[in-house]
């Protein structure tokens, strides 16, 4: 059955940088769009970014736009995030998934979640 596993979370102070990886399995992830959602306490679910299958069409929501970047390398059957200049507001639960409106936050698999804390 579809996997996906995130990695690469933690606690950054402001204007930090992390990356996420997602690891994905029982599919054909290179035949798949893949993208990044995200949940902060107390909010809804909220799209961060889309990759077409072959790495191309990238999108980003204008919250992060210039500040993140999404990628995925096929071979490996991973997907990333590198998330640059990060900000208390960019605290939120990352999912990586599939599926849904290429540009929004409805998917049709996701992986559990990793959490992302910018603090002091």
């Amino acid at each position: 059955q579809v996997q996906l596993v995130e990695s690469g979370g933690g606690m950054v102070q402001p204007g930090g940088s992390l990356r996420l990886s997602c690891a994905a399995s029982g599919f054909t992830f290179s035949t798949y769009y893949m993208k990044w959602v995200r949940q902060a306490p107390g909010k809804m679910l909220e799209w961060v970014s889309s990759i077409m299958s072959n790495g191309d069409d990238i999108r980003y929501a204008k919250s992060v736009k210039g500040r993140f970047t999404i990628s995925r390398d096929n071979a490996k059957n991973t997907l990333y995030l590198q998330m640059n200049s990060l900000k208390p507001e960019d605290t939120a639960l990352y999912y990586c998934a599939t599926g849904g409106p290429y540009s929004g936050p409805g998917h049709v698999a996701r992986g559990q979640g990793i959490l992302v804390t910018v603090s002091e």
